[in-house]
Formats: C-alpha cells, sequence, structure tokens
C-alpha cells in the first residue's frame, strides 16, 4: 500500500522538475543570452570618414552654393549621429560600446560600425 501512495509524489516531484528545467531555459534563452552579446562600434573611423568627405567637397568647392551644400552636409551628420547612436542598442538588443574600450573581442562581441554608417548615410 506504501508503494501505491510513492507514485503520486514521483508523479509529482518529476512534473515539478520538468517545469523548473523549462523556467531555467527560458531565462536562459530570453535574459541571459541577449545580456552578454555585446555591440562594438568605432565613431572615431566614421567621423573621421566624414571630415575627409566634408573636407574633399568644401576644398573643390567652386561656388558659394557648392560650399553651402557642404555644410548642410555636415550639419545633417552631425544630427543624424546622437540618433544613430541611440538606435543601435534597439536595434541588435545588446550593449553598445566604443570600439576602444573593447580590451579584446569575444564570441559575443558584434561590430556594428557598417550599421552606424548606413544609418548616417555613408556607402
Amino acid at each position: 500500500m506504501k508503494a501505491i501512495s510513492l507514485i503520486p509524489a514521483l508523479v509529482q516531484s518529476l512534473l515539478t522538475l520538468i517545469v523548473v528545467a523549462a523556467a531555467l531555459l527560458l531565462y536562459d534563452r530570453a535574459v541571459v543570452r541577449p545580456a552578454l552579446r555585446i555591440g562594438m562600434v568605432d565613431v572615431a573611423e566614421v567621423y573621421r570618414q566624414k571630415e575627409a568627405e566634408f573636407t574633399q567637397l568644401l576644398t573643390k568647392a567652386g561656388s558659394e552654393d557648392d560650399r553651402q551644400n557642404a555644410m548642410l552636409m555636415a550639419r545633417t551628420f552631425a544630427q543624424r549621429l546622437p540618433i544613430a547612436l541611440e538606435e543601435l542598442p534597439r536595434d541588435c538588443a545588446c550593449l553598445v560600446v566604443l570600439k576602444g574600450a573593447v580590451a579584446g573581442p569575444t564570441p559575443h562581441t558584434v561590430d556594428l560600425t557598417a550599421q552606424l554608417r548606413q544609418k548616417v548615410g555613408m556607402p
């Protein structure tokens, strides 16, 4: 008679074990793994490239309109850059840091510099 009363306890224990394992797996996939992902971005490189483009346009400018277009391009870039930097963490669902702050890349590190270039209108 004691063996019969152990069966419900074993079933309940097994069910509890399955629920706990499923919860831990879900927690790992939804919380832990995304938190391990780190995006890095080389803002200095993007800025230098845009600065070189601006300088080239300004030195080749033959008229006042060309100079105004170069200034407009620089102003647009200056407005887009902070917005793009704010959007990157939402887009990749990760922590985004400057490339210079990363001592060594890991398997969880993703370079987001190309995405930044695209967001600010660079090829």
